[in-house]
């Protein structure tokens, strides 16, 4: 049968052994059990410490999504100097730490020391120089520590009947409190004369103009200047 129109050529590959190639994939439901068990094996093994560290907020990448913000991977170490939390303090207070994020404006900054601070607040007393990782939480929604060790506990650790009351906390830790959208719609109106005799186009050439030769107009305005106020020299 001859070709027709501007279409593909017939050129098939079919000896490759393709089905050794085939990936499969029967055992999507025990994987979702398994990894279940495996949250509920790691709860019991951190308990009575939360399941989850405090995380930062920080926008999405690129254009389409950086109006988004989610949970990031930790906190910077300028925002933990801002919050008064030393480095290696932090990790023992269920504060994830991530030394290679940067802060790129003083909104982002603000935002995670605030949270920081509010975090830190949920405590009675914290003291710096402990060194444990035994963190939980009252049923009054407030973080306490328990101490590294029992017999010799330090400034800012639970006391016994403090202990006894603590429960797990799961899930997550301060999550993103997403609010209403502070992009408004406007209504559809009618186009006013003065929008339709505005050239957008032009105006912008007219800007970017102006700004390219501000200097040269600059250096010329300056020339007429002096050369107004140079003495003329008279013809003998």
């Amino acid at each position: 049968m001859p070709a027709k129109r501007n279409g593909l050529i017939p050129n098939g590959h079919f000896r490759k052994d393709w089905q050794r190639f085939v990936k499969t994939w029967f055992d999507q439901p025990m994987r979702k059990k398994r990894r279940h068990v495996t949250r509920v094996q790691r709860a019991a093994r951190v308990a009575p410490r939360p399941t989850q560290r405090l995380r930062p907020i920080v926008n999405c990448p690129s254009v389409k999504y950086n109006s988004k913000r989610r949970l990031g991977r930790g906190f910077t170490l300028e925002e933990l100097k801002a919050a008064a939390i030393a480095v290696r303090e932090a990790p023992t207070i269920g504060i994830a730490v991530d030394h290679r994020r940067g802060n790129r404006s003083v909104e982002s900054l603000q935002r995670n020391v605030q949270r920081l601070k509010e975090y830190k607040s949920r405590f009675d007393t914290i003291d710096t120089c402990f060194d444990t990782s035994m963190l939980t939480m009252l049923p009054s929604h407030r973080l306490v520590v328990f101490p590294l060790k029992a017999k010799k506990p330090r400034k800012g650790d639970a006391s016994a009947e403090e202990q006894k009351l603590a429960h797990q906390l799961v899930g997550t830790l301060l999550p993103v409190r997403r609010g209403k959208k502070y992009v408004k719609s406007e209504k559809a109106r009618a186009v006013t004369d003065e929008e339709k005799k505005f050239a957008a186009f032009h105006t912008l050439r007219k800007a970017r103009s102006n700004a390219r030769l501000v200097g040269k107009r600059a250096k010329k305005a300056k020339e007429a200047a002096e050369s107004l106020d140079a003495p003329k020299k008279t013809k003998e």
